[in-house]
């Protein structure tokens, strides 16, 4: 076991970090990858808890764009859906790694999950299973972020764990434009003030509210998953001042 800075992390994964790149739907291949991380950091002693987004397979909140067949609300049910099925696909994956693991829905499906309990969770966590949290807060109108938001608060996380497809927070969109500057570090104001892509803004005025940091990483680098777990300076960090300051 080795010493990190953290006893429990929120790790946040998109849905497009179960497919490659450009692609939709569930490559295991991809799944594995991340899963690997995820069990050597569990294996650390670190507590893990792991929320999924779902937009590999529907994003509700996009779906009902030109679509006035689906009501909004169904949409944004449909996409919690989706994050359970990606929840399940990671859940065989780290136990093919020998991984002791629990799925827990915010929406009850007794048939595949447990459900969402914030005392049994915390339990699970504190006897080393790693803990997958799908279906977003159980609510249409609110992203993945903000359920990861809420379930670090919850969960009393030392750090909410952001993993994209590229190195951290920049000032532009780096896949389109070279030039764009990557942030090492940055306040919960700055974030707002400047409109800059890390979570949406629900998600962000919990963390500031209540000093969670959150650390975004470039999680397709291996082993990344394993360094912010560790405390290394990769990818950039969001909290209530900037280094320099504290």
């Amino acid at each position: 076991m080795t010493s990190t800075p953290f006893k429990r992390v929120l790790l946040k994964l998109s849905g497009e970090s179960f497919a490659r790149a450009g692609e939709r739907g569930i490559s295991m291949e991809e799944v594995v990858q991340i899963a690997e991380q995820t069990v050597r950091v569990a294996a650390s002693g670190v507590q893990v808890a792991v929320v999924i987004g779902g937009g590999n397979i529907l994003r509700g909140g996009s779906f009902t764009a030109g679509n006035a067949a689906i009501q909004e609300a169904t949409a944004h049910y449909m996409g919690m859906l989706a994050t359970v099925i990606n929840g399940l696909a990671l859940q065989d994956a780290l136990e093919s790694l020998g991984a002791s693991t629990r799925l827990m829905t915010a929406i009850k499906m007794d048939g595949v999950a447990e459900p969402y309990i914030r005392r049994r969770a915390r339990r699970h966590l504190e006897k080393g299973r790693i803990v997958i949290l799908a279906a977003g807060t159980g609510s249409p109108f609110v992203t993945t972020d903000t359920a990861a938001a809420q379930r670090a608060l919850e969960l009393e996380a030392d750090i909410l764990l952001k993993a994209t497809r590229v190195d951290g927070v920049y000032s532009d969109d780096p896949e389109r434009n070279p030039h764009a500057m990557l942030y090492r570090d940055l306040t919960y104001q700055q974030v707002q003030e400047q409109g800059l892509r890390v979570m949406d803004a629900t998600a962000i005025s919990q963390c500031m509210e209540h000093s969670m940091p959150i650390l975004v990483f470039n999680y397709r680098t291996d082993g990344n998953i394993e360094r912010a777990v560790a405390g290394e300076r990769i990818g950039t960090l969001v909290t209530s001042r900037i280094a320099s300051e504290q």
